[in-house]
């Protein structure tokens, strides 16, 4: 892809899963790649694997520091990092709600108010967020995940439709179940939900390379994800009664043997 050659990139949360797929499609393209991870030893080991820069971290705070170890210009920014939690939201420590918020969505929020002004002066930029399927339609027993990507996606099209005249370029990316440590640490519910048609890391990256090419907003690695969205807008009730049909059988699988 010839509008990547060259660029400069970062990828948050490129430690492993998504973001280390996307950093190393980007790094094949020609990119000139940044990568984010609170983890340092993992951001380390990809961006040796790639011969890019590692920036261990806070996602939610590095987008200065990243713009700076590129040389002053950042082209593609990749808001990948996220945090989720599993369980009854109101018998949880507030926290988790605050680090929802702050990585899912805030990191967003920062890392863009910190770029946007040399994109607009540029004319040109390019914003990529991982939202999540959840940023659609919702995750069972994730009140925290769910509210959160909402709000990531909400912020990513508000994004585009404000900037989009101005040469900035907005992707939210709403992949189902992938084969991540999140998916795994989702424990029985994402085995129940997320597994059954999880896809690799790295089709996540080949759709998002898809989305860029054709300067597509919506980016969906999962193609149903688009028939569950329309079903959900055209018969809300419907669509809960439906959820909440697999919330029942969840709760009967846990509770296990009476």
């Amino acid at each position: 892809m010839s509008q990547l050659r060259g660029a400069t990139v970062v990828v948050t949360g490129a430690g492993g899963g998504i973001g280390a797929a996307l950093a190393r499609r980007f790094a094949a393209e020609g990119a000139r790649l940044v990568v984010n991870d609170v983890d340092a030893e993992k951001a380390g080991a990809v961006a040796a694997a790639l011969g890019a820069r590692a920036l261990p971290g806070d996602a939610s705070t590095i987008a200065a520091a990243a713009r700076d170890a590129l040389g002053g210009t950042v082209d593609v920014y990749c808001a990948n990092a996220g945090v989720a939690a599993i369980g009854d939201p109101f018998a949880e420590d507030e926290g988790v709600w605050s680090a929802a918020w702050d990585v899912n969505l805030m990191a967003h929020v920062r890392a863009v108010r910190t770029l946007l002004p040399d994109w607009l002066e540029r004319g040109s930029g390019r914003f990529v967020s991982t939202v999540s399927a959840a940023g659609l339609l919702a995750m069972l027993g994730a009140a925290p995940y769910t509210a959160s990507k909402h709000a990531a996606y909400s912020f990513a099209e508000w994004l585009s439709l404000t900037y989009r005249h101005r040469g900035l370029k907005v992707h939210a990316v709403c992949p189902g179940g992938v084969r991540t440590n999140m998916m795994t640490e989702a424990g029985e519910l994402g085995e129940m939900i997320l597994a059954p048609h999880a896809i690799e890391p790295a089709a996540v990256a080949d759709a998002v390379m898809a989305g860029i090419a054709a300067d597509r907003f919506l980016i969906l690695p999962h193609p149903e994800v688009a028939e569950y969205y329309r079903a959900r807008a055209a018969d809300p009730e419907a669509w809960l009664d439906g959820m909440n049909e697999v919330q029942r059988a969840w709760e009967e699988r846990s509770a296990g043997p009476a």
